[in-house]
């Protein structure tokens, strides 16, 4: 029986070991990527524009930027995948637990044969996710310590210069100017930014850090106090002053702060951050700055009230003086006996100077007839002939003078003189000095003597020591 034959099988359709394609057969076979595509199409053909709405689960952001995750609902899973571009435009930050309405195509992934929506835009879905949002985050940054009181600090007193992070062309920024010229005109700098939108929290963030990083000497005055304000409006549109990056922003600035955001009822983390948190903006203004007028009028009444503590002191010194001095003993008697006494101690003084005086001239008297103009005289010339003798003495002592009588000095290749035959055999090449200068020489031994000749005793050496090195 052949390995190719079939084998009936009575349960069922007849089984072939190997597979062969058959004419006119509709069921071809493919491949399995030729299948992934295939599917690939059909999904992307038929679900090219979704909306689903969903719990985020699994979120991760991978270090190129984009972002996987999935959405759930109590009977289904769905992958979802973001690239980097759509991530950075989020106008919140994704985490788990999140109800989201995501928008974008379904697409086949055919490394794990299953299928996923390429997210091209997210939206919290409705108010009450955003607020679930809101109390995650601001329980996330209250546990890393960013709202603690302890990082509050005062605002002053009356600022020099006001930076102001709001819209340039909002009411906004016109009741603020309005009501710091009102109460007490300063010297503001407005950092313009969106205040909702796309981009927004991105713009607040780096013009608070802005005024943060200017220095105390630069070309532009440091403020002294920062205002973060907005006008009211829904949760969506104060979101951007809910972004994590606006509340460090603001938690991490070097400069005092006031968040002035919507209305006295609403609330952001920016608030929470900031050390001072405004209901109005035009309230902001107002804790900014005192009214000048009566700033003046307390600055006067403090200065009336000086003037008379001051007075009144200077009364109840007046009479404690006046009562101490009727005590005091007059100062002519005071001083009397000390007068007497100094009198008697400049007299004794005065005696024993002279004595003293007298003492030195008998004791000086003879060194003086020493110091004669003739004995002086006498001793200059005893010592110029000694230096006279010394400086012939230095001469004759001179390293050269030998070589004015015919003697040369002989020289390593380091300028020490050579004072024995072997010392000048072991350098080779030596120089010889003379009187008007040197020349080089080979040393090529020892030169012959005559045979039978006995060696000529050694000449004592007169006892003036090394005439060259001397």
């Amino acid at each position: 029986m052949s390995d190719n034959a079939p084998f009936n099988d009575p349960n069922g359709p007849t089984a072939r070991l190997l597979a062969e394609e058959r004419p006119g057969d509709n069921a071809q076979a493919m491949s399995v990527s030729e299948l992934s595509s295939a599917l690939k199409r059909t999904v992307e053909d038929r679900f090219g524009h979704v909306r689903v709405r969903g719990e985020i689960s699994g979120f991760k952001r991978a270090a190129s930027g984009h972002i996987y995750f999935s959405l759930k609902d109590e009977n289904a899973r769905l992958d979802a995948v973001m690239w980097k571009g759509g991530a950075a435009r989020l106008p919140f930050a994704p985490e788990d637990g999140l109800e989201v309405i995501a928008t974008g195509k379904l697409t086949t992934y055919a490394g794990r044969s299953n299928y996923q929506i390429v997210v091209e835009s997210l939206e919290v879905a409705g108010e009450g996710a955003m607020m679930l949002l809101f109390e995650k985050l601001k329980a996330r940054l209250a546990a890393e310590g960013l709202f603690a009181p302890q990082k509050k600090v005062p605002i002053p007193a009356l600022p020099r210069t006001i930076g102001v992070v709001t819209s340039p062309t909002g009411a906004v920024i016109r009741d603020i100017l309005h009501r710091l010229a009102d109460r007490f005109p300063s010297h503001v700098l407005v950092w313009p930014v969106l205040v909702q939108g796309e981009g927004a929290a991105a713009q607040i963030a780096r013009a608070v850090n802005g005024f943060s990083a200017l220095p105390t000497d630069g070309p532009v005055q440091r403020p002294d106090l920062v205002i973060i304000a907005r006008g009211g409006g829904s949760i969506e549109d104060l979101w951007a002053f809910n972004e994590e990056v606006v509340v460090r922003a603001v938690a991490d600035c070097t400069i005092p702060t006031i968040s002035a955001v919507g209305h006295e009822t609403d609330t952001t983390l920016c608030d929470f951050a900031a050390d001072v948190r405004a209901p109005t903006p035009t309230a902001a203004a107002e804790m900014a700055v005192p009214v000048r007028s009566e700033l003046l009028q307390r600055v006067g009444q403090a200065a009336l009230r000086m003037s008379g503590a001051v007075r009144r002191h200077v009364d109840r010194a007046t009479e404690r003086l006046e009562a101490q001095r009727r005590l005091m003993p007059k100062l002519t008697d005071l001083s009397a006996p000390h007068q007497q006494r100094t009198d008697e101690l400049a007299e004794r003084l005065r005696q024993s100077l002279r004595t003293r005086v007298g003492k030195a001239e008998l004791a000086f008297s003879g060194p003086a007839q020493m110091l004669h103009p003739r004995l002086l005289a006498r001793r200059v010339d005893q010592g110029q002939q000694r230096l006279d003798a010394l400086a012939r003495l230095a001469g004759s002592l001179h390293p050269e003078a030998p070589l004015k009588r015919g003697f040369a000095r002989v020289t390593d290749a380091h300028g020490r003189t050579i004072l024995t035959r072997e010392a000048a055999q072991l350098a080779g090449e030596v120089g010889l000095r003379f009187a008007d200068g040197e020349i080089g020489a080979t040393v090529h031994g020892a030169m012959a003597q005559p045979k039978n000749a006995s060696p000529k005793p050694p000449r004592p050496a007169p006892n003036q020591g090394n005439l060259f090195d001397g």
